[in-house]
């Protein structure tokens, strides 16, 4: 797979691999041993960025994540990137499928964070460490002070913020500069774009979650879809309510079309048109199947040129299309 780098020095392969679905959100987990096997095949396709964080995790083990990763990765650590996050916890009161998050990122905590994180992953350090989000009870100087102690330490090599404003991010940046923020992205969701000339001006990547939309824009998932209302965060997304059906009929079939015609798939189309944007912007999508995961490697040859992508743009821009999902609720601490 070709590579990018993120902020000044980070290489990593043009699109990486979600993890959270193999243990949390998307279901009930996968067998150790698959997610395993199935991460390996990632790698063995020209994957190298690999993203987790402390809270992707079950009720039984709220970091059952970060150890599978590590263990996944443990013998090719020098050959790959991994990602992992601070700063949030679940509000473990609600009775949501998609519990609040609540932020902390006082020093105290970050610190903790990453000695658990650490020692989980089974490594000496993390090559980029993401605020999971923004807390308005710390200031961004604060966080990014202890991030440049962290990094002089060895502890992480880069850092991040997840769901970053402009503001916040330059303040940031001011103190240790940002390697790359960590925003929702998608066809669907497009909100974030405001930020790239920000991120232009101070050399910070993009890292894309979500960058199907929660799995919409694959067309896998038509009228009849179910998902499971205790375990699955889809139960609860306005994208795949029976309405969103009709109301996403033009999207998917415009996205039919273009695959079509760039001989693709729907996915690839949806990933295609990001790498294509920006040189700066990585899509994680995340999948636990090893076919999805080399369909999804294979939009890395896709080959969009600007003019196609300013009339998807310009596309998606007239058609009508559901509310998509835009996120956790964010509780104060």
């Amino acid at each position: 797979m070709n590579t990018r780098v993120l902020g000044a020095d980070l290489e990593v392969s043009a699109i990486g691999l979600g993890c959270m679905g193999f243990s949390h959100a998307y279901g009930a987990p996968t067998e150790k041993s698959e997610a395993i096997r199935s991460i390996r095949a990632a790698y063995d396709m020209g994957y190298t960025l690999f993203d987790t964080a402390e809270t992707y995790g079950t009720a039984a083990d709220p970091h059952e994540n970060e150890k599978l990763v590590g263990e996944a990765l443990k013998d090719i650590r020098d050959h790959v990137q991994i990602v992992t996050k601070f700063g949030t916890r679940f509000d473990e009161t609600s009775t949501a499928v998609n519990k609040p998050l609540i932020p902390d990122s006082r020093p105290e905590t970050i610190r903790a964070s990453v000695e658990g994180s650490l020692r989980r992953l089974g490594t000496d350090h993390i090559d980029l460490y993401f605020q999971h989000r923004m807390d308005p009870g710390v200031e961004p100087e604060t966080v990014a002070q202890v991030m440049a102690d962290l990094i002089r330490e060895g502890k992480i090599t880069h850092w991040g913020v997840s769901e970053a404003n402009g503001d916040y991010l330059r303040r940031a940046h001011a103190v240790c500069p940002v390697t790359a923020v960590q925003n929702r992205y998608s066809m669907m969701a497009r909100w974030h774009e405001a930020l790239f000339p920000v991120l232009e001006e101070l050399n910070v990547g993009f890292v894309a979650f979500s960058p199907m939309a929660n799995g919409l824009l694959t067309g896998a998932y038509g009228e009849g879809a179910r998902f499971d209302a205790k375990l699955d965060y889809r139960s609860a997304m306005p994208q795949f309510t029976p309405e969103a059906v009709e109301q996403n009929r033009a999207l998917l079939a415009l996205l039919r079309d273009l695959a079509e015609r760039k001989h693709a798939t729907p996915a690839q189309i949806s990933l295609a048109w990001m790498l294509c944007k920006k040189p700066y912007i990585v899509p994680i999508p995340g999948s636990r199947k090893v076919e999805r995961m080399r369909e999804n490697s294979g939009a890395a040859e896709v080959v969009l040129s600007r003019e196609e992508v300013e009339t998807i743009d310009k596309t998606l821009d007239a058609t009508p299309m559901s509310a998509v999902f835009g996120g956790t609720q964010t509780l104060p601490r």
